[in-house]
């Protein structure tokens, strides 16, 4: 993976200073990728090294509460996809650009999408449906026993000591329930430790912004079902199949929230983390959306 290990590069934005990795020619059009939790930007290697080598500006910042971003919130959705639309304006120089978000880093695509569709040429979001298809299959059994993790995070102090209990047992479990048979090589393990050790508490506080302060939280999502936050972007959905975060069956409810063009996909034999379990296939399907709506050389599109 030719990014992993490289030096992190900085840009300035109005709430505060991202780290990111890059790959592929500083005149490319700009692609910035969004890692989730409980992850970073190096999980995106195989994917910077596909969009670099197919003439793209291939970009993966740490997100907001990840070292060595700054650590300071707020963590809500909508903050987040700020500070996606920050480094990407700042990185595209006024040009528009394309997002790739997974997990959390696909909650704040898809919310950049409704907030500043002029920008986005399109986006890609991966193991998480759209937030008002997600919110509403929450309250499934299924679901909620999924998403535990949510509640239990909820418990300042406590969660974030047991989190990093014995070497971040915890996060290992997670990573095995989400992506059973998958496991990361001991020193990508190693580094993506080392970097929560560094953020620690503020990955957690990514949940508990979901609900808190609750009538702030309420405002947002009913923000969400406004008939001009519809998303208008074109999106690709991706989701492994055996995913054991998001139930696949969150996914379903997704083009009603969406007014372009929309292709929900399930990816055969691949969890939470299908962008490193099927890096080839997930890398084909993503290049291929951005060759239709935001192709690495200028020329015509698709609108």
């Amino acid at each position: 993976m030719a990014a992993t290990g490289r030096d992190s590069q900085l840009v300035d934005t109005a709430s505060g200073r991202l780290a990111y990795l890059e790959v592929g020619p500083p005149d490319g059009r700009v692609v910035v990728c969004l890692h989730g939790f409980p992850d970073h930007p190096e999980s995106f290697s195989p994917l910077l090294d596909r969009l670099g080598a197919a003439g793209y500006r291939a970009v993966a910042p740490w997100m907001r509460g990840y070292a060595p971003s700054l650590l300071a919130g707020p963590y809500h959705a909508d903050q987040l996809a700020d500070d996606a639309i920050a480094i990407a304006r700042a990185l595209a120089g006024g040009g528009r650009f394309a997002l790739v978000g997974h997990d959390w880093g696909a909650v704040a695509a898809w919310v950049a999408c409704s907030r500043a569709p002029a920008d986005l040429a399109c986006a890609v979001t991966m193991a998480v449906p759209h937030p008002l298809a997600f919110l509403r299959h929450l309250s499934r059994p299924g679901q909620l026993r999924r998403s535990w993790y949510m509640a239990f995070f909820q418990l300042r102090g406590l969660a974030e000591r047991i989190a990093a209990r014995r070497d971040f047992a915890l996060i290992d479990r997670l990573w095995r329930d989400w992506s059973p048979g998958f496991e990361l090589e001991a020193g990508a393990r190693r580094r993506l430790h080392d970097c929560l050790a560094a953020s620690m508490p503020a990955p957690l506080e990514y949940y508990r912004a979901m609900a808190w302060p609750p009538r702030a939280a309420a405002a947002r999502v009913a923000a969400l079902r406004a008939p001009d936050r519809r998303v208008r972007v074109p999106v690709l959905h991706l989701h492994g199949e055996r995913d054991g975060c998001i139930d696949p069956a969150a996914t379903r409810g997704q083009r009603a929230h969406v007014g372009g063009p929309f292709e929900n996909e399930l990816v055969g034999g691949a969890g939470h983390f299908l962008h490193l379990e099927a890096p080839d296939r997930v890398s084909q399907r993503v290049l291929h959306w951005l060759r239709m709506y935001f192709p690495s050389l200028p020329g015509p599109c698709r609108p």
